[in-house]
């Protein structure tokens, strides 16, 4: 089902892909028509302004210079000079503003010549008033010249003044335009934006509610075969119980098989050695071979009880844990020659259970004799009423409890011994630093 979902996951990334180029293609359009609007716009202002200020210094000088031929007072020169002085400034403003238009460009050359004939007028009437040729400069402002010019200056400032208000215009529209185009393209790739995010969100719950399903059959699965592994592992134990306590039993009937059966033959057949040793107690050489016939009965009765022993431990029956557990830990000592320490309570454990103990310390002793390395060794059992605690421990070499040898089943017996018994084996050992053993088993009700 996962494939499925990459062409609609590619769909909604391309439309999520293209609303934002186109976003971005939207701004950078709008950017630069805006700046462009607002340059021109400026350009304008910038033009009305220099236009007006322009204006304004001619009536400025006309208006001084009038003063000055009316009164010839020096203070009514002083404004005409000072506008004089700022026409060019204002003149070669509007060219520089106005230099990549050039029917705007035009009118600005017209208007710079009506100012320059304006200009000279005004000059010719001031110098000719400064001399002293009054006659000369009344018959100069009794002409029209200079009224002609004025008209045509403000002709043309007029004309220019209304290409900067279509500029300004224009400007304002452009960047109108470009926000209602902003706007839209703005509310398409939001639109977009939204399509994008839908399938999105519908393509994240359905792969959601696949991966809950899978989930979910996993999990079934999972289950199923942790039941079985279960179940499999119960039938195993049963199993694995159960070939204990069939061996158990069969050491137990071959024990008294040879109890019975073997331990009377070789008392019968001691017995007739005796009966014949004192009858032919005159032939040395017969007595000598009766006596050493007697002696291998001896060592085959010996040798008997030890295989019974080790079978099925009759002291276990006979004088109880505790003191089986003693024999067990002074033979060993003997064979070992190592020194063995015990502290040993009276317990209340039923027949099963102590066996399991006597086997757990049996398989524990032969694996400190066999592996430990060890000059002392230790067996405590403890009685706490409800539980009792069965402890093994050496001062040998020990081992890795997580890297411990899988083809070494004593341990893994042991522990399902323990187990099977409703009880807990815990093992803990670090090498250099030796084993401890300890077990822990429910009481028989009293």
């Amino acid at each position: 089902m996962r494939w499925l979902a990459f062409p609609k996951m590619a769909l909604s990334l391309t439309l999520a892909t293209l609303a934002a180029l186109v976003l971005v293609g939207i701004n950078e359009a709008g950017f630069r028509q805006s700046s462009h609007a607002l340059a021109e716009v400026g350009d304008a202002q910038h033009a009305r302004a220099e236009l007006n200020q322009m204006l304004q210094n001619v009536l400025d000088a006309e208006t001084g210079q009038r003063g000055y031929l009316l009164t010839g007072e020096a203070s009514y020169r002083e404004p005409y000079d000072a506008a004089v002085k700022q026409v060019d400034s204002h003149l070669a403003a509007l060219q520089a503003v106005y230099a990549q238009k050039p029917d705007e460009l035009a009118r600005v050359n017209e208007l710079a010549k009506h100012m320059a004939r304006k200009m000279a007028e005004m000059e010719m009437s001031v110098r000719l008033r400064q001399n002293g040729n009054d006659d000369a400069w009344r018959f100069v402002i009794t002409t029209d010249v200079g009224r002609e010019e004025m008209d045509a200056i403000r002709n043309q400032v007029a004309g220019l003044v209304n290409a900067s208000n279509e500029e300004l215009a224009r400007g304002q529209e452009q960047i109108a335009t470009s926000l209602r185009f902003g706007r839209i393209g703005i509310a398409l790739v939001a639109l977009a934006g939204l399509l994008a995010f839908y399938l999105y969100l519908r393509q994240t719950h359905a792969l959601r509610s696949v991966g809950e399903r899978q989930q979910l059959a996993l999990e079934r699965e999972r289950n199923a075969l942790e039941g079985e592994v279960r179940e499999r592992t119960a039938t195993l134990a049963e199993l694995a119980t159960h070939l204990q306590q069939v061996r158990e039993s069969e050491r137990g009937y071959l024990a008294r098989e040879l109890h019975d059966e073997l331990g009377s033959l070789l008392t019968a057949a001691k017995l007739d050695v005796a009966r014949l040793k004192s009858r032919l107690s005159d032939a040395p050489d017969a007595t000598q071979r009766l006596q050493h016939l007697n002696e291998l009965l001896n060592s085959g009765i010996a040798l008997k009880r030890r295989i019974i022993e080790d079978l099925r431990p009759s002291s276990l029956s006979n004088l109880g844990l505790v003191a089986s557990l003693e024999i067990l830990g002074r033979e060993f000592a003997e064979r070992s020659s190592m020194e063995v320490e015990m502290v040993l309570e009276p317990v209340s454990l039923d027949e099963d259970n102590q066996l399991t103990v006597y086997r757990m310390v049996q398989e524990s002793l032969t694996n400190i004799g066999k592996y430990a390395e060890a000059t002392e060794a230790s067996i405590v059992m403890k009685n706490y009423g409800n539980h009792v605690v069965v402890e093994v421990s050496d001062d040998g070499k020990g081992f890795d409890t997580q890297h411990a040898r899988p083809s070494t089943h004593g341990l893994a017996g042991m522990r399902h011994r323990v187990e099977a018994a409703k009880g807990k084996l815990t093992v803990s050992s670090t090498p250099g630093k030796g084993t401890h053993l300890s077990a822990v088993l429910p009481s028989m009700p009293a």
